[in-house]
C-alpha cells in the first residue's frame, strides 16, 4: 500500500545536492514504487483546485529567480496521466469540492523531489494546485476526498515545508536550529501522530510561535491534505526529521 505522504521540497539547490535529506529521497523512492503520483505542490496556487492533466511530457517551470545557468536547463520529462487526472476530478466533484482542469508543468515543488526519488522519470506526475487561503479544515477535506486512490497503486504526496519563512533562514545550513522553531515543530509533529484533526484545523491560534513557522499559508497546507488523504485508522509515521538553515524543517510524514 502506498501511503500519503508530505514530503518536504527543499530549495533549489536541492537539485544538485547530495545530502542527508537528499539520501532520504533516494531511500524514499526505492521502497516506494507506485503507479502515478498526485502532487500537491506548495508552488502551484490557485482559488479553485487545478490539476494539470497531460499525456505527454511535462513542461519544466522554472519558478526561482538568481540562480547559476545549469538551474534553468534540469530537465525532469516525467509524463502526466489523463487517465490519474480523471480520478482526482472525479472524486473532487463527488466531494463538491469546486475543480477544474488547466495544464502546468513540473515547478520546484516537484521536481527537485522527483530528481532523487525517481531520477528515471518514469512515474507518470499529475500536478495539483493549492490554495493558502482555506481554511485548515477545508485543506483537510480536499485530502480526505482522495482517500482510496493507493488502492490503485496512486501515491499522494504533499509537497512543502513545515516551516518556511525566509527572514529566519540562517545561511549556514548547520547553525543552529532556533528554539521557536523547535516548539513549532514538536507541537505539530504531536499533533500529528495523535490525528487531532481538531487542535491542527486550529494551529494558527494554538500552536507555539505559529506567525513565525507559517507567515504564509502556501507551504503549510500540503502537509494538512496529505493528512487528509490518509486512512484514518492506520498509524502515522515521521519518516525524517532536521532542522536545517537554522528554521528550515524537513519533518515528513507518512499517513
Amino acid at each position: 500500500m502506498l501511503s500519503p505522504v508530505f514530503l518536504p521540497h527543499g530549495s533549489p539547490y536541492t537539485i544538485f545536492e547530495k545530502s542527508e535529506f537528499t539520501a532520504f529521497l533516494n531511500r524514499f523512492g526505492q521502497e516506494n514504487r507506485p503507479k502515478a503520483i498526485v502532487i500537491f505542490s506548495a508552488h502551484f496556487e490557485s482559488e479553485i483546485t487545478t490539476i494539470a492533466a497531460t499525456d505527454d511530457v511535462h513542461d519544466m517551470e522554472y519558478d526561482y529567480y538568481g540562480f547559476p545557468s545549469s538551474y534553468y536547463q534540469v530537465q525532469y520529462p516525467a509524463r502526466g496521466s489523463t487517465i490519474v487526472a480523471s480520478m482526482v476530478e472525479e472524486r473532487l466533484r463527488q466531494n463538491n469540492i469546486p475543480v477544474q482542469k488547466k495544464y502546468r508543468g513540473l515547478d520546484h515543488g516537484v521536481f527537485p523531489i522527483m530528481m532523487h526519488a525517481y531520477p528515471e522519470a518514469d512515474i507518470p506526475i499529475v500536478p495539483v494546485s493549492v490554495n493558502p487561503f482555506l481554511p485548515a479544515r477545508q485543506q483537510i477535506a480536499i485530502g480526505e476526498a482522495l482517500q482510496g486512490l493507493e488502492q490503485d497503486g496512486i501515491l499522494v504526496i504533499g509537497s512543502g515545508f513545515l516551516t518556511h519563512n525566509f527572514n529566519e533562514i540562517d545561511r549556514n545550513k548547520e547553525a543552529q536550529p532556533r528554539a521557536w522553531a523547535v516548539q513549532f515543530r514538536d507541537w505539530i509533529r504531536e499533533k500529528v501522530l495523535a490525528r487531532d484533526i481538531e487542535a491542527l484545523s486550529h494551529y494558527e491560534t494554538l500552536a507555539p510561535h505559529a506567525a513565525l513557522g507559517v507567515p504564509r499559508a502556501e507551504h503549510f497546507v500540503p502537509l494538512l491534505i496529505a493528512l487528509g488523504s490518509g486512512s484514518p485508522g492506520r498509524e502515522i509515521d515521521v519518516l525524517h526529521d532536521t532542522i536545517e538553515h537554522g528554521s528550515l524543517s524537513t519533518l515528513a510524514f507518512k499517513f
